[in-house]
């Protein structure tokens, strides 16, 4: 129903931005919030997907058209709701769950967060080369250096909690940060990194 929003960046929390627009705010999900930290107060151009259901309507949207092209093929499968290809697509490297799905790696599959054996082996028989070689999402935006504080480590666990990773496992990685300053968003895709091995 919705291509892309134009907007203002107003806020970031854990599970979504806003986006001003028109007068009013929008809930958009987003798979890395803090992503979008350098943006705010500036219009941005976000890529959206609606999705209705009897209790809600929601609003996820992407940086790219690649990154919600594998949003899309990700939830086309069964057993994978929106919040769980979010946090698939967290990870950023696209690259590497297309070639895993190809290459049939159900182990690699089953670390996202509630992706257990059967759904892993439902992505590769629904999705094996189903995408297209330039499908990574662009990710790897310069960051702007900022000072790190136990805040922003704070905010990256709590938005990975909302991408569904548990408590201990987050505990276990937490002590590879200490003396480490980096922003919220690198916080998430190194932890995410480490999760993922």
């Amino acid at each position: 129903m919705y291509d892309y929003i134009k907007g203002r960046l107003t806020k970031i929390t854990a599970k979504y931005i806003v986006i001003e627009a028109g007068g009013l705010g929008y809930i958009i999900h987003v798979a890395n919030p803090y992503s979008f930290s350098d943006m705010v107060s500036q219009d941005i151009q976000i890529y959206l997907h609606h999705v209705v259901r009897e209790d809600a309507q929601l609003l996820y949207g992407f940086h790219t058209e690649d990154e919600k092209s594998v949003f899309l093929n990700l939830i086309s499968v069964s057993g994978i709701g929106p919040t769980t290809a979010l946090a698939i697509i967290a990870v950023s490297d696209n690259e590497g769950l297309v070639k895993a799905i190809d290459s049939n790696d159900i182990k690699y599959l089953t670390k996202f967060p509630k992706i257990g054996k059967k759904t892993a082996q439902q992505m590769v028989l629904d999705l094996a080369g189903k995408f297209a070689a330039d499908s990574k999402a662009d990710t790897d935006k310069p960051q702007k250096e900022v000072p790190a504080s136990n805040l922003a480590l704070d905010e990256a666990f709590e938005a990975l909690l909302a991408l569904g990773y548990k408590p201990s496992e987050l505990k276990k990685i937490r002590p590879s940060f200490e003396g480490t300053n980096e922003t919220t968003e690198s916080y998430i895709k190194s932890s995410l990194k480490k999760l993922m091995k």
